[in-house]
This record gives C-alpha cells, structure tokens and sequence, in this order.
C-alpha cells in the first residue's frame, strides 16, 4: 500500500480510509494526527485532528511507530496496527485491526493443547503401575503439578483410618493413614460414597479443616472436592487447593479437572481390584502349596517340585504328608500327577488333598482310601483323573517299614545301601476314569540309609538329550540313584530333578516332582565321634 495517497490523489485517498470500518489515522511526520476516521474516535476518546498521538495512543502504538505490525490492548481488546507511508506529507497512515476474537481463539487452543497434553501425560503415568498406593502419589504429584498447588487424595475408610496421599507446593507427596471425620469437609463424604454420581463441589476455603489446609500453604483462595470415580464404587476422593493469589479455576480448567478425576478413578480402581485378587490368589496359593518337608519318627523326608511352567507356582504334581497321630503309627505320605497343567490341574490336586484330607482315619486301608477318593472325583468332571501313590512309613527297630500302593503311578524305586536299584511291586488303575478300581500294596523294609524315591512322569518323560527328543526314561533314573546310594535324601532329591531338568534344558516339560524317604541312621555315641561311616 506503499504510495497509495499519491496514486490517488489525496482527496480519494481520505474517502477510502474514512470509509473503511477498520480504525484509521494519518498521522504526520511530527506525531500529530492529521485526520481519523469514526471508528477511531471510538476506540481512541480524544482523539482530533491536530492532537499528538502520544496524548491519545497506548504506549506500544506510539513507541513502535514506523517500525512495522505491532499488536496490543486497547481497553479490553487487542489490535493490530499496520503503517503506511504517506509519501505526499511524509507520515504514516496507520490501519487497525482488531485481533481480540482471533487472540481468544488463539489462547483457547493453547489452553486446550496443554489439557490435551497434561492428560495424555497422566493417563501414561497411571497406567504404568497397578499398585494402589503408586496411583495415589501419582495423582496427587499430577495434580499439584498441573491443576492447582496442593492436592490431597483420599481413599475410602481402611479399617478405622482413611488412606490419604497429600503433595504440596514442593511437590513431595506424604502418604498418611487418618482418623478423620469426612463429613468435617463438605461434600467429601458424598464423593467417598461414589453413588449417585456428586458433581465437584466448591468448598469455602475457610470451613476446611486443619488435615487439609496445611501450613506452609498461606491463604487459600478456592478449594475443589471431586469424586474419582471407580467400577461400580468409588475410588476415592481429589481436593485441590489454590492460594489466594492464584486465579480462580475456569472453565476449561475444570473440564481438564474433572476428565483427569475419570481417569485417575479408573487407574485406582484398576490397581485396587489388582491387589484384591492378588490377595485372593495369594491366600488360595498358600493352600495349593506343596507343605514343608520334615522328620518323622526314624524316618528322613525330602521333596523337590518344579511346574511346568516358569511363572507358575502350582500345577498338576503335588505331594502331601500326614505324620503319624501317635508314636508308633504310621505315617502317610501321598504323591500324585493330576492330568493337565497350571491352574485346572492345581485347582483339581486341591479337591484330591481336601479328600484325602478328610479320608485319614481310614488310611490303614489304602483300597479303600482310593475307593472313596475315586468315587468323589467321578460325581465331578469325568475329564480330570489322577495317578498317586500312597507310601505309609512307620519304624520298626533301626529299620522303616513301608506300605506302598500305586493307582496308575510309576511304582517307587528303592535304593539300597549296596547301590542295588529295586522297583516296588505295586500297580492299579488310575482314579477317576472307571467306576471299579484295582491297586496292589507292597511291603518294603528300609535298612538305616535306604532309600525309597516316589517320582512322577515329569522326571522320566522329560525330553531332550543330545537330539532334543529322547525322554530320561527309567533306565537312566535307576543308572543315576545306584550311584546316590547311601546319599542324605535332601541331596538324592535335588540330584534327580536337576538331572532330569539338565536332559529337558530349556524345552517344554511336565510338572516334576520327586519324594525321598530315607530311614535314619543312628545317632553317633560319644564314643563313635570322628569314625567314618
């Protein structure tokens, strides 16, 4: 637009800008307004031909002069103002615009950005833990940081306390258990209750008590109490705290406030009902648990079990030890192999322990123990069976005298004191498949050191070798226990699974599980002391 006055003559010059609904001043070279036009008398009162400009003008307008755009407030709007040389007279003519929608537009988006971002942020940051008490110091950091200066986020009563994670301005959180009344804060139980749904409630700053107005934050000038919303129940509760100096929340903040509280809320509850059903699984695994192996009268235990799968706890192997009521009665010691893996099969070897459990007092009789064990698991699902072998110990002298009965189980194999290897002769049919059972008991006698190695199909069934597809087999087992002869149990145990567990490498495996009952040696005499064996 440079030169526009001269092409067009002065006088049609001014009827353009004077026409333009846009503010216009020409100004000379000196500073002083030359002519205006009626929008510009609006936005700029006093202004006149022959009145400088830095009598009327903002200071930006009149210090920029001739430099280019520039943009600033007039009252409560923005605008832009363009020069343009007046070539005729030597000043300028200045066109205003006004950019106060376009800035408020501008400064909407911003604004929405940096929710959008802030959101993005946390949503990351909360689903990055499934421990409740991590969510909580995450939200509470999360919206100190972003949403106001102190933030306190409060679960609902644990026992006789409230869960509580509180961070201030320094951004350190403090996790606390408190005694506190929520009805001592308004609208705090209302959102703790979670139903129906409580919108935030504005809180005077001056009803909230000490527990949540701390010292170091000053005077407050607004407090928020937000539900965060769980599955079904609420999760707790968000206060956000603003000094007195801070602008109130708007409009968009409060938006952002309350998506972050959905998002926290679910986080929680998420990370809540986590540890709850880690809780369950945790006590339920306890009683699925192989038990301790111990001593018994005359009588040296050792067990190793590894499932099939490396993650897992439990599986379809599992073993049981009932000692002896009173001195001089036998023991019963029970393995099994409950068909399939993981958690099915664990949860089927629990019914089975139950049941043998409850069938003790009738444990001189091994038949019929398998009888009554058979008949529970066939009023259930005919799909699931189980192998076992049922081994009752009980000292006769120096030596221990077993009873072993196998129902479908790789009879046990007993290692002598001379390194001779002997398989028991037991056998019948597996339990829970056919209505009518057969099983076959056999009496073996321990010599002091001798052992007798209950096993499951995990340790001889394993594949590998040096092909990768050859199983252990029981040839390789017998060749390995007639060099563990005269062995503590604990080492002929851990010696069988770790061979067995070498051959399978790093390949796919059953459930392993292997017993040693070993009958004690006598204790050494004083006189004995420093002999060898």
């Amino acid at each position: 637009m440079a030169g526009l006055t001269s092409g067009l003559g002065r006088e049609a010059t001014g009827a353009v800008w004077r026409a333009a609904p846009h503010p216009v001043l020409v100004v000379d070279a000196d500073g002083v307004i030359e002519q205006l036009n009626e929008p510009a008398r609006l936005i700029l009162p006093g202004a006149a031909p022959g009145v400088p400009l830095a009598a009327v003008a903002p200071a930006w307008l009149v210090e920029e002069a001739g430099s280019g755009p520039v943009r600033g407030p007039i009252g409560d709007r923005v605008f832009e103002a363009r020069p343009v040389r007046d070539d005729d007279h030597d000043g300028l003519v200045w066109w205003l615009t006004d950019r106060t929608d376009h800035e408020r537009v501008a400064e909407a988006l911003r604004a929405e950005r940096e929710r959008t971002a802030f959101l993005v942020d946390a949503s990351n940051e909360l689903l990055a833990s499934l421990n409740l008490d991590r969510c909580m110091e995450v939200v509470a950091r999360l919206a100190t940081r972003y949403l106001a200066d102190a933030a306190l986020v409060i679960l609902p009563l644990a026992g006789r306390r409230h869960p509580v994670a509180y961070c201030g301005p320094d951004g350190r959180v403090v996790r606390e258990h408190l005694a506190v009344d929520p009805h001592e804060l308004p609208g705090l139980a209302e959102a703790l209750q979670g139903f129906p749904p409580m919108p935030s409630r504005w809180i005077d700053p001056a009803a909230a008590p000490g527990w949540v107005a701390r010292q170091g934050l000053g005077e407050l000038g607004s407090m928020v109490v937000t539900a965060l919303p769980g599955h079904g129940v609420s999760a707790g509760a968000l206060v956000l705290l603003r000094r007195s100096g801070q602008a109130g929340f708007s409009e968009g903040e409060e938006v952002a406030a309350r998506l972050f509280s959905a998002r926290a809320g679910a986080a929680m509850s998420a990370a809540r009902l986590y540890a709850e059903q880690a809780s369950i699984t945790e006590t339920l695994m306890r009683e699925l648990l192989p038990p301790r192996t111990r001593h018994l009268d005359g009588v040296e235990l050792a067990a190793r079990y590894r499932p099939s799968g490396l993650s897992e706890r439990v599986g379809g192997d599992f073993y049981d030890l009932h000692p002896a009521p009173e001195e001089g009665q036998e023991s019963l010691i029970v393995l099994g192999d409950v068909c399939g893996k993981g958690l099915e099969a664990a949860v089927l070897t629990g019914t089975i322990r139950n049941t043998l459990q409850a069938l003790l007092p009738m444990a001189d009789d091994h038949h019929r123990v398998l009888e009554l064990l058979n008949g529970a698991l066939l009023s259930g699902d005919r799909s699931l069976f189980v192998t076992l072998v049922l081994a009752s110990a009980r000292r006769v002298g120096t030596r221990v005298s077993l009873r072993l009965t196998g129902a479908g189980h790789p009879p046990p194999l007993i290692v002598r004191a001379d390194g001779r290897v002997e398989a028991a002769r037991t056998g019948g049919t597996l339990i829970g498949m056919l209505e009518t059972i057969t099983s076959t008991t056999d009496t073996v006698l321990l010599d002091p050191g001798e052992t007798c190695v209950l096993y499951t199909d995990g340790i001889t069934e394993a594949r590998g070798g040096p092909l990768g597809d050859e199983m252990f087999g029981e040839r390789r087992l017998r060749e390995e226990l007639a060099q563990c002869a005269g062995m503590p149990p604990e080492a002929l145990a851990e010696r069988v699974q770790m061979l067995a567990s070498q051959w399978a490498g790093d390949g796919d495996h059953d459930d392993m599980a292997v017993i040693a009952i070993t009958a004690a040696r006598p204790a050494r005499t004083a006189g004995q002391e420093g002999q060898i064996p």
